[in-house]
């Protein structure tokens, strides 16, 4: 206790003292609730999709789409017209229609069931780059049906899954779900503390409008705030080779620039308010990583491993050996199969050093993953599993939705049923050339993973991303086959990343109450517009931005790097034989896999005979979390490292531990009033001046936009020359 307050250590602490066990009762899903949620669905999936083509992808903020909501349905609630109106008057008949309507003040269960929903569509759909992927690369224009069957399939698989976990990945204490903990502290906190909620409300208007106002300096006027950095300004007059190298180490504000060490970021839409709500533990572990990224990749590039002077030291594209992008088309043809007599002509694709320690890196912590949950978590698994059977799991919140029914298994048996028939429908009318026999093993593939993924995620609000297991086991079985490749990955990692998502969500129903048959009813609607609207804008950008996606650096605005690395991944696994085989240059890559593993059990027989070395408990040294932050820096704008570092450490160390009630009260309001006021400055932007929709139009070049070289004056590496 500090001053009164408690300080938040695990899962456990959040259920006693940090989501109230209040139910208030009263009706979740209303007109007023369906409407709402529908609407802010399409603003929360453009949003979503409009980063996945930026230099950094950021989430939408969901506290941010929960305090719009709010302010919309507080309005509503008021002004329009009520039951009450009209009652002892000639128009009394009317009643039960204008109640339809407006039932009354906006509760907080309608509030989080629109908010489940446009957060469930703004989650995004990895799928629908694949669709982007065949546009760019493949000049494959997929139907918008098969595209929508294909993400209802993905996501809904991952549902089903999600219903038959909740015992081990939703029921316990322990599975906080921590980056969903703000959106419900201020849940609770706009609903049951009314006289502390002007104060809450005036914060978050005030603070989403000055974000609003000044994103638009950081984002256009002034693009040097995105990446300051003391030695690329102090290096102007140095000789080219120094300024290579620091470009190198210290630059990062444009796309694939650099490492970005010690810049400081000034624009909160790259920084964003996630290191203000991941527990510090998880914090710690990714700084350890990203110490040993920025050794690790200078090491790797000025080593020259895997030829990595050949190539740009950061970038996800893929390159002949000579240094030129990849001739692709050549290699696979119209038909997306591999044409062997041609392969011989182009030669193997070969990838940036950077790139290639990201897959190994990616490995290290699939397997790290697999033996830390098994290990580490293996017997609390069984035990939470016993519990749910028996119901008793001691968790107060599951206790006390025990008065609501259980929406049933077989619910989420059909929905399994309905998904794997809409892929297999996709798989055998869609442009894929993926045989069904390779669909059905995909599936199986993220159905393992899943809870893996989805335990790690719970208990430290950051997982570790899976799909290099996938890109590696489709290779192994659609050899010479890169689209199919694509279509194997989706439905294997989108069922694991999807799962995620949709359970943090019914842990955020668990804590507030929402009847879990609502909850069902929700994310199965929100899912459905986000993959409509997720596809839209994709064609949008796609079509006004290709020159710009396709290039292997993009833009400090676009870029194409999420793309261009499934695409890579497609390509590259489906050589599989030649790269990655035992004469491959990147036979280390799979054996990663294995490798990743030792280190944990090595650590779990330390923590079985020392639990806690000095000051530090063994086993809360996550290593696939160290060993995915070790290749953090191999891609976008890495200007924002140090500044989010800052963040993490006034939220987590100084507020939390130092001033707990204000940190109760404000810090995850705050974090969602600067998101959204940057978010929303970027969606105008993108579509006003950014060329989202075809038309550019860039701001006068001045110093803090220069006309020439990189925004950050790093400006080696032949940035002056373009």
């Amino acid at each position: 206790m500090v001053n009164g307050e408690p300080v938040i250590r695990d899962g456990k602490d959040v259920s006693r003292f940090v989501v109230d066990i209040r139910d208030d009762g009263g009706n979740a899903l209303t007109f007023r609730s369906f409407v709402l949620g529908t609407l802010f669905a399409g603003l929360g999936a453009a949003l979503c999709q409009i980063y996945l083509f930026k230099p950094v992808q950021m989430t939408v903020s969901t506290v941010f789409l929960l305090l719009l909501i709010y302010s919309v349905g507080t309005a509503w609630a008021t002004f329009l017209p009520r039951r009450e109106w009209v009652e002892g008057t000639r128009f009394q008949a009317l009643g039960s229609v204008l109640h339809f309507f407006n039932p009354g003040p906006f509760s907080l269960k309608e509030h989080v069931v629109a908010s489940l929903v446009a957060s469930t569509a703004a989650g995004g759909s990895s799928a629908v780059m694949n669709f982007a992927v065949q546009r760019l690369y493949y000049d494959t224009h997929v139907e918008a049906t098969t595209a929508v069957l294909a993400t209802f399939s993905t996501a809904c698989f991952g549902y089903g899954l999600v219903g038959l976990l909740r015992p081990l990945t939703v029921y316990p204490s322990e599975m906080v779900y921590w980056v969903n903990l703000p959106t419900v502290s201020v849940f609770q906190a706009l609903h049951y503390n009314n006289s502390d909620n002007f104060k809450r409300v005036k914060l978050f208007w005030a603070a989403f409008t000055g974000m609003f106002i000044y994103e638009i300096i950081p984002s256009y006027i002034f693009p040097l705030l995105n990446g300051f950095s003391v030695f690329c300004l102090a290096s102007q007059r140095a000789s080219q080779s120094t300024r290579d190298v620091f470009t190198n180490l210290f630059g990062g504000a444009e796309g694939n620039e650099g490492l970005g060490l010690l810049s400081l970021s000034f624009d909160w839409q790259y920084i964003g308010s996630t290191f203000m709500s991941y527990p510090l533990i998880q914090q710690a572990n990714s700084w350890i990583g990203l110490f040993f990224c920025y050794i690790i990749l200078m090491s790797i590039y000025y080593t020259d491993s895997w030829d990595s002077k050949s190539f740009p030291m950061i970038s996800t594209s893929i390159f002949s050996s000579n240094g030129s992008i990849y001739h692709q088309s050549a290699v696979f043809g119209t038909n997306f199969q591999l044409n062997q007599t041609a392969l011989e002509e182009v030669g193997l694709p070969a990838l940036t050093g950077s790139n290639a320690w990201s897959n190994l890196a990616a490995n290290l912590a699939i397997g790290g993953l697999i033996a830390h949950v098994i290990l580490f978590w293996g017997g609390y698994a069984k035990d939470s599993f016993k519990l749910a059977y028996n119901r008793t799991q001691p968790d107060p919140h599951y206790q006390a939705m025990k008065k609501y029914k259980e929406a049933p298994m077989w619910w989420y048996i059909v929905l399994l049923v309905l998904a794997f028939v809409a892929g297999l429908i996709v798989v055998l009318k869609g442009q894929t050339t993926l045989p069904w026999w390779s669909y059905i093993i995909a599936l199986i593939l993220g159905a393992f993973i899943t809870p893996f993924s989805t335990l790690l995620y719970a208990r430290l609000g950051n997982g570790i991303a899976t799909n290099q297991l996938m890109k590696m086991v489709a290779g192994a079985v659609n050899p010479g086959r890169p689209v199919a490749n694509l279509y194997f990955s989706m439905w294997s990692h989108d069922v694991v990343s999807t799962s995620i998502l949709l359970a943090g969500d019914l842990k955020m129903g668990q804590y507030l109450k929402i009847p879990p048959r609502v909850m069902f009813l929700t994310q199965v609607w929100g899912t459905i517009l986000g993959a409509i609207v997720n596809y839209v804008v994709m064609i949008s950008i796609v079509q006004a931005q290709r020159e710009v996606l396709l290039s292997p650096t993009g833009t400090n605005i676009w870029s194409g790097q999420w793309t261009q690395s499934l695409n890579s991944a497609a390509v590259t696994w489906s050589l599989a034989k030649e790269l990655y085989g035992t004469n491959g240059p990147y036979f280390i890559i799979p054996m990663s896999l294995l490798i990743g593993m030792g280190p944990t059990f090595i650590q779990w027989l330390i923590w079985k005979r020392w639990p806690t070395i000095g000051p530090i408990k063994v086993d809360s040294i996550v290593l696939p979390v160290i060993y995915t932050y070790s290749a953090w820096l191999s891609v976008g704008v890495n200007s924002t490292v140090t500044s989010s570092i800052i963040v993490g450490l006034v939220s987590q160390l100084w507020l939390r531990k130092r001033h707990p009630g204000w940190y109760k009260k404000y810090n995850y309001i705050l974090g969602g009033a600067l998101d959204g006021g940057a978010q929303v400055m970027i969606f105008v932007l993108s579509f006003a001046v950014f060329g989202a929709s075809g038309v550019e139009r860039p701001f006068p070049h001045w110093a803090g936009n220069p006309a020439k070289g990189n925004v950050d004056y790093c400006n080696g590496n032949g940035a002056l020359d373009e």
